[in-house]
């Protein structure tokens, strides 16, 4: 396995941070009662970071010289651009569940998404698709997002209003 650039380590962990501050914040100051938007707050940034785990395999397609060409793609840049796009639709209906019904039920369908995203990139990594170094860090990044929507889950969120 290739190590990963310490930028990427840096950034991946940077990443994290959003996360573990509204879960903390929904743990602690929910022990005092429900508070307002930690929950929304949760459900934006996990959308974005959901989205972009679709987006790495964009790049990942896009990173091939025959991306256009004349012939069509071949089947594994085709997994890639479609899977690319899974993620970022899948986020959208979670984040507007949260915010029209309630926040815990975007919550967990964003919990459901980045398990499935890393169930996906579990079976590319081992048919030799994705980077060497590249799974490993994302389980444990992903390991960590889905505590932090869990912590936040348990805590007393309240419904989003206009």
């Amino acid at each position: 396995m290739r190590p990963l650039s310490p930028l990427v380590i840096f950034l991946g962990i940077a990443g994290l941070v959003p996360f573990l501050c509204l879960a903390m914040a929904a743990l602690f100051w929910g022990s005092l009662g429900p508070i307002s938007h930690i929950g929304v707050a949760m459900l934006a940034y996990g959308g974005c970071i959901l989205s972009f785990l679709g987006a790495v395999h964009w790049g990942l397609a896009l990173e091939q010289p025959a991306i256009m060409p004349a012939q069509g793609l071949g089947p594994i840049n085709r997994r890639r651009l479609f899977f690319g796009v899974l993620p970022a639709l899948w986020s959208w209906v979670a984040i507007y569940a949260g915010v029209v019904w309630a926040p815990r039920g975007g919550i967990l369908m964003e919990m459901i998404g980045f398990i499935l995203v890393l169930l996906a990139e579990r079976a590319a990594y081992r048919k030799g698709a994705l980077p060497a170094g590249y799974f490993p860090f994302r389980a444990l990044l992903t390991a960590v997002v889905v505590l932090c929507l869990a912590a936040c889950l348990s805590a007393p969120l309240q419904p989003y209003t206009i």
